[in-house]
């Protein structure tokens, strides 16, 4: 009964022996140095298709081949991918699937972003996803993203990030002079329209010229990059913290870094899948866009693209596309909020996930009254912990938070509406949504495991 859900706040340390805890550990290792170098979802595709070229997959275009032992990825974009091997088993007893999004709250661009006043220069911002924006004021950010220029070259951009670069900032308030903003309500004191990017303040030296800050950062881009001030129209630049992941603790055994949620999944997802070579089902990892915002687009979840490739691999194989849809299985890879002391009132002990717990299944998410949920069905779960118990999995199941106390969901509702069999797993979170996320060690290794077992 070990790694059944007998017991609450379990701490998985407790139940490995010291092989298992090293290699906890340097799992971790690679995770930190995959998360570094994928912040952004472009950079994140990127990264895991340099990954699954080193394991021997193939770019996937509609129309091309498919055979039993393949192995592709289909880059959709350059900011979703999908990786797929085909397996020996009738693909009509269905597809293993994974799926985790690479999308992180952030600050993005407007389209006319630069202005100057008061001596300086500024990129005006757009917030992405749910954050509180206060914690975005007074950190160090990074510029990351894409350029389309009118002559048709794309110019890539990451600045911010290497010790010897410049970074960005949003201004804030110094407490002697704020009184009136912290009496507001924190949701309020800071207002999107004022998370303005620093981003200079020599000016030119023509003194004839107007804007002659905002000048002479548009000629530095220009130097650098290649772009005038237009090409911001068609751009997608974009500012996320520049802090590196860090160990947390004298005992190293967090992690604290910028987006966790929901890279924090997407990791073990990609490595669980390059790990499954001897596995006879076909599999299917997703690494979607656009779950901050609702997944649509056509690199969200909500795009066709998804069941676009189901339909290939069933056509390619002599299958009917309706019946593996049927019987196809899985695992939504997103996090949960880890039970937090210092906040306990939101949270009901009995149904959180803890720190050190292990892997968190969750059944259900939605707001309140299950709105906008995929609620898994008794017996998927049931087939699912069953899978993780035989292979020594430690998991715990949970809930975000209290009933009425907020909500949140995940891509498993745009899953399950394919008519397949979906649940949500991943890792408890603290400080989610956050510039600087702490997860532990032990629930990512576990996580791992459990995408393992079921792709096996």
């Amino acid at each position: 009964m070990e790694n059944s859900i007998l017991f609450k706040q379990r701490n998985v340390f407790d139940y490995i022996d010291g092989e298992t805890k090293k290699a906890v550990f340097d799992y971790a290792e690679g995770y930190m140095d995959f998360l570094a170098n994928s912040k952004t979802e472009r950079d994140a595709v990127k990264t895991a298709v340099a990954m699954a070229e080193k394991n021997g997959y193939v770019p996937y275009d509609f129309g091309n081949e498919i055979k039993v032992g393949g192995k592709y990825y289909f880059n959709n974009r350059g900011k979703a991918l999908y990786l797929f091997k085909i397996g020996t088993e009738d693909i009509e007893n269905g597809i293993r699937i994974s799926a985790a999004h690479i999308d992180s709250p952030r600050l993005d661009l407007k389209q006319n972003p630069l202005y100057e006043d008061g001596n300086m220069a500024f990129f005006k911002t757009h917030y992405y996803g749910g954050i509180k924006k206060y914690q975005w004021l007074a950190i160090p950010l990074a510029l990351h993203g894409v350029v389309c220029l009118r002559n048709g070259k794309t110019v890539d951009l990451v600045v911010g990030e290497d010790d010897g670069e410049p970074c960005f900032y949003v201004n804030d308030l110094l407490p002697h002079l704020g009184a009136n903003q912290m009496s507001q309500k924190a949701s309020e004191f800071v207002k999107g329209e004022d998370l303005n990017i620093l981003v200079g303040s020599v000016p030119v030296e023509d003194k004839e010229e107007k804007s002659r800050i905002k000048l002479q950062v548009m000629q530095a881009l220009n130097e650098k990059y290649g772009f005038t001030e237009e090409d911001f129209l068609s751009a997608e630049l974009t500012l996320v913290p520049a802090y590196k992941p860090r160990d947390i603790g004298f005992d190293r055994s967090l992690i604290g870094a910028y987006g966790h949620d929901d890279k924090v999944c997407a990791y073990p997802e990609i490595t669980a899948m390059f790990e499954s070579e001897s596995s006879p089902h076909t599999l299917l990892c997703i690494l979607a866009d656009k779950e901050e915002t609702g997944s649509n687009g056509n690199t969200g979840m909500k795009s066709a693209v998804f069941t676009d490739i189901m339909y290939e691999i069933s056509k390619a194989l002599g299958a009917n596309y309706n019946k593996v849809r049927h019987n196809s299985k899985c695992l939504s890879a997103d996090v949960n909020a880890a039970f937090d002391p210092n906040f306990s009132d939101v949270f009901e002990r009995q149904n959180s996930s803890y720190i050190n717990g292990g892997v968190v299944m969750t059944k259900y998410t939605g707001a309140r009254g299950k709105s906008g949920t995929n609620d898994a069905g008794a017996e998927y779960v049931a087939f699912v912990r069953n899978i993780f118990d035989e292979a020594g999995v430690i998991w715990q199941a949970g809930e975000l938070g209290k009933v009425d106390a907020g909500g949140g969901g995940t891509v498993a509702a745009y899953v399950s509406e394919r008519n397949i069999d979906t649940v949500d797993l991943g890792v408890a979170v603290i400080s989610m949504h956050s510039p600087f996320e702490v997860i532990s060690k032990a629930d990512l290794y576990m996580t791992y495991k459990a995408l393992l077992a079921f792709n096996k």
